[in-house]
């Protein structure tokens, strides 16, 4: 209630200082007032004041100009960081964006009203550059909430008890600042080593874990936490059970139809700055064929280091970049899936029968001849000098 009323008296200030701004439609001023959450009377006055002087006006769309003045709130804690969310789509994972976008429904006022609970968190399985960090970004520029990323080991300090002051005010700062994402990248790191933390550390690990799995639990603020993991294996299971996080999905490598989307929106986002991308050059179906196994991120690079075939001695472009710049850099690449495919057939396995799949996508296997083949050992390595001749067996 008071931030609206200092809304309010800021457009009502500006109308009477000759700029016409209208009043916000309901479900703008809901917005924009739970945008403010977090700032004092003066720190929200200023806010609203300077987006309607550089904007002249005040609407949704000055909602991450608003979010912007938290900053100072985050930065002070010295363990929250204030994430900008790049304009980036993410491709393929249609089953995961449609539960994002019922879920936002959740934070909203007749959610409230009607008794249902703030959705608390979601965890994201799968592969080193698939899209789980940038499914954390489009998430809080869908919703317009601030996404504040929490780095675990920040709050671990050297004096005793600083660690888990620390947590706690980090905590309450996400809680001041909601609704917000806080998002934890790679989170099965930031935990490592809390089940013996009592011979290592003096337990500090483990209360400071414990500390964030009862908030995980018992907080009532809209908070939305979305954890990234490679290795579920590492996560104890108290993290993972219902009640802490909504639900567990998998990212798996991008089918087909996912690498057309990536290799297209990447080529056009380059064409609109460097003249000697052209999509009318590339085959997109074909790009998508020969890259099966390959993560977005590898894919994202291949069509960057395409610029560098065509540069001359002298650093500048010598003619367009062609479809056979990127079936060469393809060609050459090595996929983290064909380096490591036992790893990664195992992790399938487990995210394809425990989780809930990020795409409604079939997934698609990886080819043949990347399976590893088992290199039988010479006589002399597996040979001990320790045994006799007749004991080798």
């Amino acid at each position: 209630e008071n931030l609206g009323r200092v809304m309010d008296d800021c457009i009502g200030e500006a109308n009477r200082l000759g700029t016409d701004i209208p009043e916000p439609s309901e479900e703008d001023s809901s917005d924009l007032i739970d945008a403010a959450k977090g700032l004092t009377v003066m720190e929200a006055n200023l806010a609203y004041m300077k987006a309607i002087h550089v904007y002249e006006k005040l609407t949704a769309d000055q909602i991450p100009y608003i979010l912007s003045e938290k900053k100072q709130i985050i930065k002070r804690t010295g363990i929250l960081e204030f994430i900008e969310p790049d304009n980036q789509e993410v491709g393929g994972l249609g089953a995961l964006t449609k539960w994002l976008g019922t879920r936002k429904e959740g934070f909203s006022r007749e959610a409230e009203d009607f008794g249902l609970e703030f959705p608390r968190g979601l965890l994201l399985l799968g592969f080193p550059g698939c899209g789980k960090s940038l499914t954390a970004q489009h998430t809080a520029r869908t919703w317009n909430y601030p996404l504040l990323r929490f780095d675990i080991g920040k709050a671990f300090g050297s004096l005793q008890g600083e660690s888990e002051r620390n947590i706690r005010s980090a905590l309450k700062v996400a809680e001041t600042v909601s609704p917000c994402i806080l998002w934890i990248d790679e989170i099965e790191k930031s935990i490592q080593g809390s089940e013996s933390s009592g011979q290592t550390d003096g337990g500090t690990s483990a209360r400071v874990f414990g500390h964030f799995l009862t908030w995980m639990q018992e907080k009532t603020d809209p908070v939305f936490v979305l954890a990234t993991a490679n290795k579920v294996s590492m996560l104890p299971p108290e993290m993972l059970r219902k009640g802490r996080f909504d639900e567990i999905f998998f990212v798996d490598l991008p089918t087909k139809d996912a690498r057309e989307t990536i290799f297209d929106e990447n080529i056009r986002k380059r064409a609109a700055k460097n003249p000697s991308f052209n999509i009318e050059n590339f085959d997109i179906a074909e790009l998508a064929n020969l890259t099966n196994g390959f993560s977005g991120a590898e894919i994202y690079q291949i069509v960057k280091d395409a610029t560098l075939e065509v540069i001359d001695s002298d650093g500048e472009p010598a003619g367009d970049i062609t479809q056979q710049h990127m079936l060469k850099l393809i060609q050459s690449t090595v996929p983290l899936s064909r380096t490591m495919p036992d790893q990664i057939k195992d992790l399938r396995t487990f995210g394809r029968t425990r989780c809930r799949l990020a795409t409604s996508s079939k997934p698609e296997d990886l080819p043949k001849e990347w399976e590893t083949k088992k290199i039988a050992k010479l006589k002399t390595e597996t040979k001990s000098i320790f045994l006799a001749d007749d004991d080798d067996d």
